[in-house]
């Protein structure tokens, strides 16, 4: 059967095509997806689904959401949406400031899919720009705190600073739970690290530097710059706490690093904050990357992803993630944090920033940020005006003005506002006036003559007015990388070479189960630079950001459609946030009935490897649920541990389907048994790709379910981050939402602290979904589901004679996933997943999750996009590999389990080209196993990579340039 080549329209609906995007989303048409169905074993996809996805979960009923939109359509309703959105300019500061990306940097790095659809870099081999571009981020943290180490980027400044509180907890030698916070801190900051101290039953004191001398504290935080913009030199306070055996901790503004002291040379033991400032725009909040340093004797206790230098098999210079056993996934309720998702693309960018500008570029930009603010505290200073005073003698950016009454600072706030500015409002009395990077004489013109009714022209003369010994004499950014790149050919060719170290969704599809790499369509990206999405503060008056809102408002509506909940927060900016938010409201609404020793969470042998670290974070008692021999949840032991822990049940965390990629039959039954012992019920909502338009979880019993938004609903994963994990509530538990400080969220309750940094945690992202479901549609989601689930089974059927499939249904089906067994393999040849993985490599192919939910197996999910060419070439790959496993078992050609194309795998050009070739494999057989690599071929830029050698030299600073010679 053939799709006719001149088809004809008689209906102007056909002629539109409204839905004309569901079928660029979806990568088989009709003729194939009976093609896959057939190979299967079925003729409609009616029967399939039936023989797939248990009755009792099925929906049988249309989704409440509007059919499809074109793109153009979809893009003209959020223009609209936009286009009601005030852009001033914004002098606010409190940790957020505008700023100028490099258009190089926003062209080819966040516009680039070839940056933005990588994963996550597991698989070193192939991740080797990303890997170096991240190595440049902590060179640059740990260059700008002066401390030993740094992690490859956390979530946001706020998050990062509740992570340095635990960091502090686990490394400290004091005996004390009192933890201090710095009264100078940023109120989101201090709000965060009270959500997160409470359920560890830390107590948080807040307080000035005497008190912080003055007590006994197992940590301590400080903020440099204060949120005054005030700036004192911490170095007498840091010696004094320490003496306390206190561990030190300092929240800095990055850009104001270029001029003054360091952390570490105040004694701080950690340095963290946010690097929205080089290059990231303001986005109503986010995402932006948080930096992390610290000493290299914490390095096995600090939260979060370190990239280490390590070699590969040839002896090269090769980059990997270090101390992965510090990982969550290993640990469980063992692990310093449940950091899943980072912020990888925001902290290429800011890393980027610094390599395109430069030592000199950064200097001169934080140079002439203070010096505006100078200049204009000068001109207040001079003015004949005996009501206005500036608060604070040393300032970076932030100049506070005392108006000596309220009268007098309404009307400059006010004022400020109807000529498109921004000021921050302290108290009744005083204005904050933060300047930045993209203030310009005209900003000094109106800014003057709204405090001092006369407009001042800037000084020719340049004002540094921080005291000497505030400012650092060391260098900074000295490593060639920051020093090499400043023209933008230069940097276009830099950021190139990056790119093409690295296979990404661009070049061929990602089969990782469970993290499911969705296409992420470029009318779903185009919105995210937009100026009214992308230069918002995220404390804007909101009679400015009424657009924003209401597309948040709509995702959340859309999102309730599908999901069946009551309720929605978009706060959480990762999943892993997303499974604290959701356990968080479950704890606060069993306080609210006055049953606070509910506390032990059931969590299913099977469950991500997040889940048990935040139900520890959340100080839960964990108790493992055994799993039967199909994968699914033990209903006896489940019903034994439901009884047994009757009194103190708190929540059960289940993934649905369940992580070994099955629909349990028995879920309603699970959901009922947990509320019948007084439980909720928390649905990871990792695997939700086979739940949309086919079932909801609220309808199965569920409580409360998060969202990887960057999983099934398309935003990109970024190489490893950005992210959200928004969650859905029932009514019960809506009210224990997370609200927000400054700016409070709808239907929250006052009492409710957060857990992110911003209200809406990565806003400027959520478009891309909005953009999503709105073309894609009622109909057109139910048709994504059934074809990443006919996907899956399709894989499943075309490799189960090679390798076994793990876990099916009791219809022998699998749900959008399936896991291959490679131990049987492993047993009779040697080949472990890992050769596989390598190997895979050399057929153009990222590996499937490996070694996850069960050890020794390879998780496959195609979803719904990938075409049944690509997925027939990856199949082929696999059958490959297995044959060529057989091969060297057999000694067929010369070939050996010691010396085969597996054990070497990968392979790469200079391998393939030495003059000295003693494998019993041919170089052909090397490079293209098969023929389709040949016109598409892509090399790993490095060998196979010591792990071991890496965690035992480790190393994450940038190496000398002749290592990468």
């Amino acid at each position: 059967m053939t799709i006719s080549q001149n088809p004809t329209f008689d209906t102007f609906k056909g002629l539109f095509n409204e839905a004309e995007f569901v079928y660029r989303h979806i990568g088989s048409n009709e003729t194939k997806q009976a093609d896959l169905l057939s190979a299967v074993g079925y003729k409609d996809m009616a029967s399939f689904i039936n023989d797939t996805v248990p009755e009792p979960v099925r929906l049988h009923k249309e989704l409440d959401l509007p059919v499809a939109m074109s793109e153009h359509a979809a893009l003209a309703k959020l223009r609209a949406m936009a286009d009601d959105i005030t852009v001033n300019k914004s002098y606010i500061g409190q940790g957020y400031s505008p700023v100028r990306m490099p258009a190089v940097i926003q062209r080819n790095v966040l516009e680039n899919p070839g940056w933005y659809t990588a994963y996550t870099p597991y698989q070193a081999e192939i991740a080797q720009g990303r890997l170096e571009a991240l190595l440049n981020f902590q060179q640059v943290c740990i260059d700008l705190t002066g401390l030993e180490m740094a992690g490859a980027s956390l979530l946001d400044e706020a998050t990062a600073a509740a992570e340095a509180m635990a960091m502090s907890k686990r490394v400290s030698k004091s005996k004390s739970n009192q933890f201090f916070v710095d009264d100078r801190i940023y109120p989101q900051t201090l709000d965060v690290i009270n959500t997160r101290a409470k359920y560890f039953g830390w107590e948080v004191v807040v307080g000035d530097f005497e008190t912080a001398k003055s007590g006994d504290y197992f940590g301590a935080i400080f903020q440099y710059v204060g949120q005054e913009g005030d700036v004192k030199d911490l170095t007498d306070v840091i010696t004094a706490v320490k003496k306390n055996k206190t561990y030190v901790s300092v929240v800095s503004d990055i850009m104001s690093l270029v001029l003054l002291k360091s952390p570490a040379d105040m004694g701080a033991d950690v340095a963290l904050g946010s690097t929205q400032r080089f290059g990231i725009p303001m986005g109503f909040g986010g995402p932006h990357a948080a930096y992390f340093a610290f000493s290299d004797k914490a390095k096995r206790s600090a939260p979060g992803r370190i990239i280490g230098v390590s070699k590969d098999s040839q002896g090269n210079t090769a980059l990997r993630m270090a101390l992965q056993t510090r990982e969550q996934h290993i640990r469980r309720e063992k692990a310093n944090s449940n950091i899943c998702t980072s912020q990888v693309l925001l902290a290429n960018l800011a890393g980027m920033y610094a390599v395109y500008h430069g030592p000199g570029g950064v200097k001169r930009i934080a140079t002439r940020i203070h010096a505006f603010a100078t200049a204009f505290a000068d001109v207040i200073k001079q003015a004949n005006d005996s009501n206005l005073n500036v608060v604070h003698d040393q300032f970076f950016d932030t100049v506070v003005v005392d108006c000596g009454s309220e009268k007098l600072a309404t009307q400059i706030f006010e004022n400020a506002d109807n000529v498109g500015y921004n000021l921050w409002r302290l108290g009744d009395n005083k204005l904050g006036v933060a300047f930045s990077e993209i203030s310009d004489e005209q900003d000094f013109n109106v800014l003057t003559q709204l405090f001092v009714s006369k407009s001042h022209d800037l000084p020719e003369t340049a004002s540094v007015s921080l005291d000497s010994t505030h400012l650092r004499t060391d260098d900074i950014l000295s490593h060639p990388v920051f020093n090499s790149h400043h023209t933008e050919h230069e940097m276009l060719r830099y950021l190139k070479s990056l790119e093409d170290k690295d296979l990404a969704m661009n070049r061929s599809m990602i089969s990782l189960g469970s993290c499911t790499m969705k296409l992420n369509a470029t009318s779903e990206m185009l919105p995210i630079t937009w100026p009214e999405f992308a230069n918002v503060h995220p404390f804007a008056p909101r009679d400015q950001v009424t657009g924003y809102i209401a597309m948040i408002d709509s995702l959340q509506e859309q999102l309730k459609a599908i999901t069946g909940f009551d309720e929605v927060s978009m706060q959480p900016n990762s999943g892993a946030s997303g499974e604290y938010a959701g356990l968080l409201a479950i704890r606060r609404y069993h306080e609210s009935l006055g049953e606070t020793d509910r506390d032990v969470c059931l969590i299913p042998q099977s469950a991500h490897g997040t889940n048990p670290a935040t139900a520890m974070m959340m100080g839960m008692k964990v108790v493992v649920v055994k799993t039967d021999d199909n994968g699914n949840v033990d209903i006896d032991d489940l019903t034994a541990k439901c009884e047994e822990h009757s009194a103190n049940l708190g929540a059960l965390m289940i993934t649905y389907p369940s992580t070994h990629g099955v629909f349990e039959e028995g879920i309603r039954h699970i959901c009922d048994l947990i509320h019948k012992h007084g439980g909720q019920v928390y649905m990871d909502g990792a695997n939700m790709n086979a739940q949309v338009g086919m079932m909801q979880p609220a309808d199965v019993g569920a409580d409360v379910l998060h969202m990887n938004l960057h999983k099934t609903f398309c935003i990109p994963h970024g190489g490893g981050g950005p992210g959200m994990g928004p969650i859905g509530m029932k009514a019960h538990l809506a009210p224990y939402m997370a609200n927000h400080t400054l700016s409070p969220v709808h239907n929250a309750q006052n009492d409710c602290s957060a857990v992110s940094a911003a209200p809406y945690g990565s806003a400027s992202i959520l478009p891309i979904s909005w953009m999503y479901i709105a073309m894609m549609g009622r109909d057109g989601l139910l048709k994504a589901t059934e074809l990443a689930l006919l996907n899956a089974n399709y894989v499943a059927s075309q490799l189960k004679d090679h390798y076994p499939v793990l876990y099916t249904g009791k219809n022998g089906r699998v749900a959008h996933e399936c896991i291959i067994d490679i131990r049987p393999l492993k047993e009779e040849t040697g080949i472990t997943e890992s050769d596989i993985a390598k190997r895979l490599m050399d057929y153009g192919f990222h590996s499937p999750t490996m070694s996850f939910p069960v050890a020794g197996t390879l998780m496959i999910e195609p979803t719904e996009s990938e075409s049944k060419e690509e997925l027939d070439r990856f199949i082929s790959a696999l059958q490959s590999i297995k044959a060529e496993a057989m091969k060297a078992k057999a000694g067929d050609d010369g070939w050996t389990l010691e010396d085969n194309p597996l054990v070497n795998a990968p392979h790469t050009a200079a391998m393939i080209t030495s003059s000295e070739w003693s494998h019993p494999y041919s170089r052909d057989t090397a490079a293209f196993p098969l023929p389709y690599i040949r016109a598409h071929k892509f090399w790993p830029s490095v060998a196979r990579v010591d792990d071991a050698y890496g965690d035992k030299n480790l190393m994450c600073s940038c190496p000398s340039i002749e290592n990468y010679m």
